[in-house]
C-alpha cells in the first residue's frame, strides 16, 4: 500500500496567519496540496498541529486520516516522524507532500512512483530542471532513520546522507511553487 503523507502543520511565521488556510482559485491552499496527492495514493494521511481545527475544517469531506504533531514548532522533521509512527504495518511506501504546495503535479506524483516500482530503491525524488524537489517517496526500509530526523528539513537530510540510495524522477520544469508569503500566493494566482 502507498501513503500520501502531507505536511500541513507549521505555524506560518513569515505569511502572518496559517497560510495553508488562505484561499488560491477559491479553495484553500492546503485541499489544493491534498486533492493530486490523495488522487494517486492508496490512501491519505494529513498531519496537522498549528490551528489544527481549522486546517482539519479546511479539508472536510475528504477521505483523509489526520496525525496531530503536538510538536509541529520542532519543524518539517517532527512532523514527518509523527507521521511515519501513526501509519499501519501495511504501508509499504509514503509519498510525502508540503501542505503549502498547492500545484504538484499528479503526473509527476505518478512518475515517482513508477520510478519506485521501477528500481525498488527506497527513497525516489522529483528533480526539477537538477534541483531536487517534492514529491519524495520512502519506503519503509528507511521509516526509522526517517523519523531520527531532526529540524525543519523533512527528507532532505535523509537524501543527503547516502545520494547513491536516491533514485530520481527528472521533470524538464520549475518546482511548482510553494507559499510562505503573502506575495508568493499572489504569484501563484497569476
Amino acid at each position: 500500500m502507498i501513503a500520501g503523507l502531507l505536511l500541513a502543520a507549521g505555524g506560518a511565521r513569515r505569511f502572518g496567519s496559517q497560510k495553508l488556510l488562505a484561499h488560491l482559485h477559491g479553495r484553500p491552499i492546503v485541499r489544493l496540496a491534498t486533492t493530486n496527492l490523495a488522487a494517486e495514493t492508496d490512501v491519505l494521511w494529513v498531519v496537522v498541529g498549528s490551528e489544527s481545527e481549522a486546517v482539519r475544517g479546511a479539508l472536510n469531506g475528504l477521505a483523509a486520516r489526520f496525525v496531530e504533531n503536538e510538536r509541529w514548532k520542532e519543524g518539517l522533521s517532527s512532523s514527518l516522524a509523527a507521521g511515519i509512527r501513526a501509519l499501519p504495518p501495511e504501508v509499504d511506501a509514503i509519498v510525502i507532500g508540503l501542505g503549502d504546495q498547492p500545484f504538484v503535479d499528479r503526473e509527476v506524483i505518478r512518475r515517482v512512483i513508477d520510478r519506485w516500482r521501477e528500481t525498488a530503491g527506497s527513497i525516489v525524488s522529483a528533480r526539477y530542471n537538477g534541483v531536487r524537489g517534492h514529491p519524495v517517496l520512502l519506503t519503509r526500509a528507511v521509516f526509522g532513520e526517517a523519523s531520527s530526523v531532526s529540524g525543519d528539513v523533512g527528507a532532505r537530510e535523509l537524501i543527503a546522507r547516502d545520494p547513491a540510495r536516491v533514485a530520481f524522477v527528472d521533470v524538464n520544469a520549475d518546482a511548482p511553487g510553494d507559499v510562505d508569503t503573502t506575495d508568493d500566493l499572489s504569484a501563484l494566482e497569476q
